[in-house]
């Protein structure tokens, strides 16, 4: 029997899946979507957001810490984190290693914060492409320029949107964090492109990407450029992979036309994700790309990770606890059927098509509760 039509018979039975990235498993429990809940109930985030806030310290000429003052920039707007968690010299420089038990050593970084638009009430979703485009424009000026620097080995890009997500402003934006050595899970992740190509002579998320173009099952939406799928090793409920169609390393291999696919892509899979319970969705998301060490690096795949909190409506959320913690990653809705709730959550966002959608979801998830 095939893998095709095995799974299709285990989608109602506990099961676990491989991560080939990770290079970790996951428990998949579908039949648990039936049980009630009676834990915490998030707030729905559905307030009227002003187009600017005064109060705002990331809006257009509102002042930051330490009295800076931001330009009246009108489109996108980079400068370095007031409160890094990296700095470039820390003053104190040191290695300690006491019988592999003990090891500490000096991490330089710069911390660099990207809003996305003067807009205080726009997010990628809400967003037009061409505005989405010089975002992707932004992201590969800095990670060249970063990239450059001699204490660089990697660069990673993100966001957090949400209070969900611990999002500390609502105003549209990034951050970027360039450090002097690779990160946790960019460094697992290496390791297994580097085994798998090692092992087959091909590129582990082309060989992917062939794969779920045969059976289209986790595929969310595409272009020319990008795909955004639900992984099939997903952990979080409507977790996805973005991954370029070509095989390329970082985001500064990107053609003209690829990065108005990105653009394009972004905007349709956070649409999408806005549409799936009528609420400005929060995320984790994450580029994932080679390392600066002016290696090749032909194992890279540029990709980025979408993960979502939310599990069952706006207000009740995934966590990861107790056997996910201390055991095994879970989650109950399979990738399967994550995937298509988010094809059909369609593409014209929900407040364009009704106004008063927020309040119609409040209204669902207490007749839910």
């Amino acid at each position: 029997m095939n893998a095709f039509d095995l799974l299709g018979r285990i989608s109602e039975h506990p099961h676990v899946r491989w991560n080939p990235l990770a290079g970790d498993w996951v428990l998949v429990s579908p039949h648990r979507t039936r049980r009630p809940w009676q834990g915490q109930i998030e707030r729905v985030d559905d307030e009227v957001v002003p187009a600017r806030d005064p109060a705002c310290y990331l809006c257009p000429g509102s002042s930051r810490a330490g009295g800076i003052t931001n330009p009246d920039y009108t489109s996108t707007f980079v400068f370095d984190n007031d409160f890094a968690a990296l700095q470039p010299a820390p003053p104190l420089a040191f290695d300690v290693d006491d019988r592999h038990l003990l090891v500490a050593r000096t991490e330089p970084g710069r911390c660099r914060v990207v809003c996305f638009s003067p807009r205080h009430d726009l997010t990628l979703s809400r967003m037009d492409v061409a505005a989405l485009r010089a975002v992707v424009d932004v992201w590969i000026e800095e990670i060249e320029t970063l990239g450059r620097e001699p204490s660089v080995e990697y660069v990673q890009i993100f966001e957090n949107r949400g209070a969900a997500m611990g999002a500390s402003n609502p105003h549209p934006h990034c951050q970027i964090w360039a450090t002097a050595s690779i990160p946790n899970e960019p460094a697992r992740e290496q390791g297994s492109l580097r085994a798998y190509r090692a092992a087959h002579h091909t590129c582990l998320l082309c060989d992917y990407l062939a794969l779920e173009d045969r059976s289209r099952e986790r595929v969310v939406c595409e272009n020319d450029a990008f795909v955004a799928l639900v992984p099939f090793w997903a952990v979080w409920p409507f977790e996805t992979l973005v991954v370029a169609k070509r095989h390329l390393s970082g985001l500064d291999a990107l053609a003209t036309a690829e990065r108005d696919g990105l653009a394009d892509v972004l905007k349709r899979l956070t649409t999408r994700y806005d549409n799936l319970f009528e609420t400005s969705f929060p995320y984790s998301m994450g580029f994932h790309q080679r390392p600066f060490d002016r290696a090749p690096h032909d194992e890279w795949h540029l990709h980025a990770h979408f993960y979502p909190p939310l599990l069952r409506s706006a207000t009740v959320r995934k966590f990861l606890v107790g056997f996910e913690m201390l055991g095994t990653p879970q989650r109950d809705l399979t990738a399967e059927q994550a995937a298509s709730r988010l094809r059909d959550a369609g593409e014209e966002h929900y407040r364009d098509r009704r106004p008063d959608a927020p309040r119609a979801a409040r209204e669902r998830d207490r007749a839910h509760r």
